[in-house]
């Protein structure tokens, strides 16, 4: 194991703890669950979904996709599935694909699924990122309404040049191969400044596009990266530290999941509520990124 400390890892990323899968578990195990309760809580019929969208970039295997193995997993005949692949901007890209799908007329109910097993591509001699990275998953039921509630405005991005700062399980690619690159390597520092430009960015875009303004958003959730940036993104959107939800401190950097996980806990909590104007934000390897802007 790596050389560090509980005190270096709290104050560099504010995590003090994170859940790891056993050697058994597969993203698609995770991903079932999370299914499972979104169903229950959105009182449907799995046979009702009519389209699965797993966002990973740990997937069980590269084919079939993991949302195959979702759909076997709870009964979901009727539906296509397949998974996304923007890391840890998954959750909102899939999202923001279920919206357009929706009002194109074509789907009525989709199942959107962030979901990882991030421990068997660390390096677990590597202390800038085996400290961060944690495994879980989360799910939403998106359906179309006639409600004044909903996604109200969503966008997404993405910029090819800074594909190798964030540089995960990269080994079919000849040089990956030749180097014995097969585990996670990441640049901290430029990730840390590119994430705290463009989430805000993004943020400040769906914003303008539904002509909301900032002191109007109930709650912010961004993605849980680390403390650090979080801290940072909202205070270059002017949001105060109470109106920004953080977990990060308990489940680390879950990457695809870590907005829904945020997502049910803050409803549960009781931070979130019916009619509250939540604004998420999040990017990842790619570079991608998004923001969604929804009323609950």
């Amino acid at each position: 194991m790596v050389d560090t400390s509980d005190e270096w890892i709290r104050q560099r990323t504010g995590i003090t703890e994170r859940r790891i899968a056993e050697d058994d578990v597969a993203t698609s195990d995770l991903c079932i669950h999370a299914a499972r309760w979104a169903i229950k809580n959105a009182n449907i019929d799995p046979l009702d979904i009519e389209m699965i969208l797993v966002a990973t970039v740990t997937p069980d295997t590269f084919f079939p996709s993991t949302a195959c193995y979702v759909q076997k997993g709870i009964g979901a005949k009727n539906a296509a599935a397949m998974d996304l692949s923007a890391a840890c901007a998954g959750f909102l890209y899939g999202l923001d694909l279920a919206d357009g799908m929706i009002k194109s007329g074509r789907y009525n109910t989709i199942l959107v699924i962030g979901g990882e097993v991030f421990n068997n591509i660390i390096d677990w001699n590597d202390r800038n990122t085996c400290v961060l990275f944690g495994d879980g998953a989360g799910a939403a039921i998106v359906q179309a309404t006639d409600e004044p509630k909903g996604i109200l405005a969503s966008y997404i991005g993405s910029d090819g040049d800074y594909a190798d700062i964030v540089d995960p399980e990269c080994r079919s690619r000849p040089e990956a191969i030749d180097q014995k690159r097969d585990k996670l390597q990441m640049n901290g520092r430029e990730v840390f400044k590119l994430g705290v430009r463009l989430m805000p960015e993004a943020a400040q875009r769906v914003l303008r596009e539904a002509n909301v303004s900032i002191e109007e958003i109930d709650l912010l959730i961004p993605h849980q990266a680390n403390l650090r940036i979080i801290e940072a993104v909202g205070d270059r959107l002017g949001v105060p530290r109470e109106k920004v939800y953080v977990n990060v401190d308990k489940y680390g950097n879950t990457s695809a999941a870590t907005v829904i996980i945020a997502l049910d806990e803050a409803i549960r909590e009781g931070r979130a509520k019916p009619g509250d104007l939540l604004l998420f934000v999040t990017f990842g390897a790619g570079l991608t990124w998004g923001s969604t802007l929804l009323r609950l």
